[in-house]
């Protein structure tokens, strides 16, 4: 068994990295910050990350089992292409861009919600010792960890706020001539989402707090995982110097969004690996394989993510540029270059 750190405290697990600059996005003072050597430092990472790769290790060694791996290339990749977004803004038509990035962002701040679940004593839902692993900790600091990342904390604004403003400062303006809730409307995203109150997966005797937090770690790992696309996309029309503003400045921003985001799926990883290899033990006393379990809630949510999933964002998107489109007096021509650009 190796003789890394296994327990943290809730306060380890949110400290920070010491910075010698903090970083600045948009006249916003964000989280994270840069060593002496301007490399990008993501916050809340002193011990997080760490600690993730110790509880890994653990696991592999106790259960001589892998992670749960969850290849990028399951999904497809972003929708508007480069091409077309760059084609997007070329032709005076961004706001679809724009709404990708509002939407992007608002989806980052409820993110932070998984904050709000705070579960306590998970050691009764298995058998096995889960002391001093990523399990044990997701109420400790991990779950509080993620929600700040994404929202913000205290002062310091999280990912929520810096894609508004790598938004703001790629297409230099503010966006508050555009109604965010029309935009919202339009992409389907609100109240009502396809998931709420869905039927249950697993046995009657296993709590349902446990499955609906399960379910929600599973959905913001496919989430996290496929959202690289997301960043890659972002990243190349968005570095483009003679294609928007901010000499490179948005593209920056959400390379470090990226690094942020990677000690999530990290976290999500290992402690869905964790629950995997463990036996469930349920309000009665019966026992589950914990491989069983998460297979259970693991499948559909990604065959919904791989397909349902995937074509509700692509309509979304290309509801946007239709609606963009319409409103330009050359609306169909810019639409048939956009589609001879690529499909979705």
């Amino acid at each position: 068994m190796g003789t890394a750190q296994v327990h943290f405290s809730e306060e380890e697990l949110l400290d920070d990295v010491a910075v010698a600059e903090p970083l600045v996005a948009g006249g916003v003072r964000c989280h994270g910050g840069f060593d002496e050597a301007g490399a990008y430092v993501s916050p809340r990472t002193r011990f997080r990350v760490p600690a993730i790769a110790a509880w890994g290790e653990q696991n592999r060694e106790r259960f001589s089992s892998e992670l749960i791996d969850v290849p990028l290339e399951w999904w497809a990749r972003s929708f508007p292409n480069v091409d077309q977004a760059r084609f997007l803004i070329r032709a005076g038509v961004p706001e679809p861009l724009m709404a990708t990035l509002t939407r992007i962002g608002t989806v980052e701040g409820y993110g932070a919600n998984i904050r709000l679940l705070e579960p306590q004593n998970l050691q009764r839902h298995f058998v096995e010792d889960v002391g001093g692993t990523a399990i044990d900790h997701l109420g400790g600091g991990l779950f509080e960890a993620h929600g700040r990342d994404e929202a913000g904390w205290d002062r310091e604004a999280g990912h929520k706020d810096m894609w508004f403003a790598a938004r703001d400062i790629a297409f230099d303006r503010a966006c508050e001539d555009i109604d965010i809730g029309a935009m919202l409307a339009r992409m389907g995203f609100g109240p009502g989402r396809p998931g709420a109150g869905a039927a249950r997966l697993l046995p009657d005797d296993v709590p349902h707090e446990l499955e609906m937090m399960v379910s929600l770690m599973i959905r913001v790992l496919f989430i996290e995982v496929s959202a690289f696309h997301t960043f890659a996309w972002a990243e190349e029309w968005m570095s483009d110097t003679e294609l928007v503003a901010g000499e490179g400045e948005a593209a920056r921003l959400v390379s470090y969004i990226r690094a942020d985001e990677t000690p999530h799926v990290g976290y999500l990883r290992v402690a869905l690996t964790e629950m995997r290899d463990r036996t469930w033990v349920g309000e009665g006393g019966r026992r589950h394989a914990g491989a069983d379990m998460i297979g259970r809630i693991w499948e559909p949510l990604l065959v919904h993510s791989l397909g349902p999933g995937r074509e509700e964002g692509r309509r979304a998107a290309l509801g946007e540029v239709e609606f963009w489109c319409a409103r330009r007096r050359n609306g169909a021509d810019i639409l048939a270059e956009f589609h001879s650009l690529g499909t979705a």
